[in-house]
């Protein structure tokens, strides 16, 4: 017999799960006007979404501030894709790992994902909501808000603290980039040489996941 605490808890993973779903409907509908009125725009969006799902975060602040976005919107949307991305990601990766969901891609998906997040679980556990928060906040290919979120719900932090660590975390590091890339452009103007190579490593960072995933499918 599942628990009241058990089903609470897979109640609330299902409204993340729509939370993100709903989140995408509105975006591609954003896309889609922008598309209509201001394709450059369109095109800035689907590209920062691009870079944020291959979790090239500072690539994805770096593609809105070189497109004259600005810094306040740069922070808005890019925060909001990164909720959007957690809210997904980790909903099917609760639901798979307990088995409501079944699909092959998200099975898969969902057990390269805990493998690396068990690698950072134990440093993370001596620090707990600060060590999460840092974690995330930290500009390296293994960190983030989506691992930041798996690490958290494998460590069995309440939800409420899994969360706004990793969301505090994320925006922390969303504006400290817009600084730091909006300085190197009044600057240094050097920030396109800069934003080439940090798009470069995220997606040499993800060649090998995306080539094993088409193996898997293959």
């Amino acid at each position: 017999m599942i628990s009241k605490k058990t089903q609470q808890s897979q109640g609330f993973t299902w409204k993340v799960l729509w939370a993100g779903i709903i989140m995408s409907v509105l975006l591609a509908l954003a896309i889609g006007y922008c598309w209509s009125t201001d394709q450059p725009k369109a095109q800035t969006l689907i590209l920062a979404l691009v870079a944020h799902s291959l979790g090239g975060r500072a690539a994805g602040v770096g593609l809105c501030l070189i497109n004259d976005m600005g810094q306040t919107w740069t922070v808005i949307y890019n925060f909001y894709l990164e909720i959007l991305i957690v809210f997904l990601v980790y909903a099917l990766f609760v639901l798979s790992i307990n088995n409501y969901v079944t699909l092959r891609a998200v099975k898969y998906m969902a057990l390269k994902l805990e493998r690396k997040a068990r690698r950072h679980k134990d440093t993370i556990q001596r620090f707990g909501w600060l060590g999460l928060f840092l974690f995330v906040m930290a500009p390296l290919p293994v960190t983030g808000p989506v691992m930041g979120a798996i690490i958290g719900y494998l460590l069995k932090f309440r939800t409420w603290s899994t969360f706004s660590a990793v969301f505090i975390g994320t925006m922390t590091a969303i504006i400290t980039w817009t600084a730091f890339f909006d300085f190197l452009d009044k600057h240094l103007h050097i920030i396109q040489y800069i934003f080439a190579g940090i798009i470069i490593i995220a997606i040499l960072s993800y060649i090998k996941t995306i080539k094993d995933w088409i193996m898997k499918k293959v």
